[in-house]
């Protein structure tokens, strides 16, 4: 693996960070406070580029690498978890899904418009009984001539709402077990599809999570992707990428952390002199450092992988355990460094610690990853 970016990578990079000062920043606390939806930004994140980066230009992405998208969720979630959410979402689990996967006419109908930021996916796995355990689902799509007619119910879907086009798992045959999930592009407005209302969440929150439901929602053939019975695979193949973006808004957060401890460490005084000279608050920034170190490198590393055509499914794992656990514990610590202070709204740590606790539950909890990683060890 090489450890120094191209110039290519630096720019993105120090392009999303400049995107995220000056366009996500100075609205993050209201958004956050009303649970607001950022319209507008994620219009601007598809104008730069953001919204579909590992799509090729073709299909109307900008074509960049795993590791530049890593470096780009990294910064735009530094500043806002809820944006990079979206972003990923959009980017690791919709793009990704039908580039692999789509005919040429569903790459033209829905990933362009997806890729270009013209347009806006969710993905949709979870099931009030069917979360971790993805294969027991109960969402059916009954053949009926060229159509299918689902129903069923989706939960937990980031960007429910306000998504354009659904990417949905469904079982086509239940004889088959999780062979018989199949996997549809849906779009926005069709009959049968309804979202219902926006979850009231601790953190992430000008993300929006709903829940969505099918009732005798009818289909067109031409919208399967990928063949009947394909969609477990997909939805396993897609995730280990989901995997990699989510673990980048770990990222994020773990740095947003040690950056406003460090900052405030420096400049509050105890005793006549900063709190940065007291060893015990030392070493707690010289964790926070380190473990964001680690993390930051096997999710690089599971990036690079990915890019080089090698396996990296439990690369992306443990990148996410760790990344996730490291903005969990940084987000407490920058709390316990501020004092009082980072109880309040007005130091941003608090959000920070609302914001990380999800990335150790969605798309496949700590416990999921470590699933993932005993059995790529074990494996004969």
């Amino acid at each position: 693996m090489d450890f120094n970016f191209t110039e290519e990578q630096i720019a993105i990079r120090d392009t999303a960070r400049d995107f995220a000062q000056n366009e996500i920043a100075p609205s993050t606390i209201e958004r956050d406070i009303k649970a607001e939806f950022p319209f507008e930004i994620v219009k601007k994140l598809g104008e730069f580029g953001f919204m579909g980066m590992m799509v090729p230009p073709e299909w109307g992405g900008a074509g960049f690498d795993a590791v530049s998208y890593v470096l780009a969720m990294e910064e735009i979630s530094k500043v806002d978890a809820s944006v990079g959410v979206i972003m990923s979402v959009n980017n690791s689990l919709v793009c990704y899904g039908i580039n692999h996967w789509g005919t040429d006419a569903q790459k033209e109908r829905f990933l362009k418009p997806l890729a270009s930021g013209e347009k806006l996916g969710c993905f949709c796995l979870s099931e009030p009984e069917a979360g971790s355990d993805a294969t027991q689902q109960k969402t059916e799509a009954i053949k009926d001539g060229d159509y299918y007619i689902l129903n069923g119910i989706k939960n937990w879907i980031t960007n429910g709402k306000n998504a354009d086009i659904y990417f949905v798992q469904a079982m086509t045959d239940k004889e088959k077990g999780h062979r018989g999930i199949s996997t549809f592009l849906i779009d926005k407005g069709t009959e049968g599809l309804e979202t219902g209302l926006k979850e009231d969440k601790l953190g992430i929150r000008s993300s929006d999570t709903c829940t969505v439901s099918f009732n005798n929602c009818r289909v067109h053939k031409d919208q399967l992707l990928g063949g009947e019975g394909m969609g477990f695979k997909i939805a396993m193949e897609t995730l280990n990428g989901g995997r990699i973006g989510i673990a980048a808004q770990a990222l994020g957060i773990a740095q947003a952390s040690l950056e406003a401890a460090t900052k405030y460490a420096k400049t509050r005084k105890a005793f006549g002199k900063p709190i940065s000279d007291l060893q015990a608050i030392q070493f707690k920034l010289a964790d926070m450092a380190t473990n964001v170190e680690a993390a930051r490198n096997l999710v690089l590393h599971a990036a690079w992988n990915k890019d080089q055509g090698l396996p990296y499914a439990s690369e992306a794992a443990m990148g996410k355990l760790l990344a996730s656990k490291t903005a969990v514990n940084n987000a407490l610590e920058a709390i316990q460094i501020h004092g009082g202070y980072g109880y309040v709204r007005e130091y941003l740590v608090e959000r920070y610690l609302r914001d990380a606790k999800i990335t150790e539950i969605y798309e496949g909890t700590s416990e999921i990853q470590k699933v993932v990683i005993s059995r790529a060890l074990l494996k004969d």
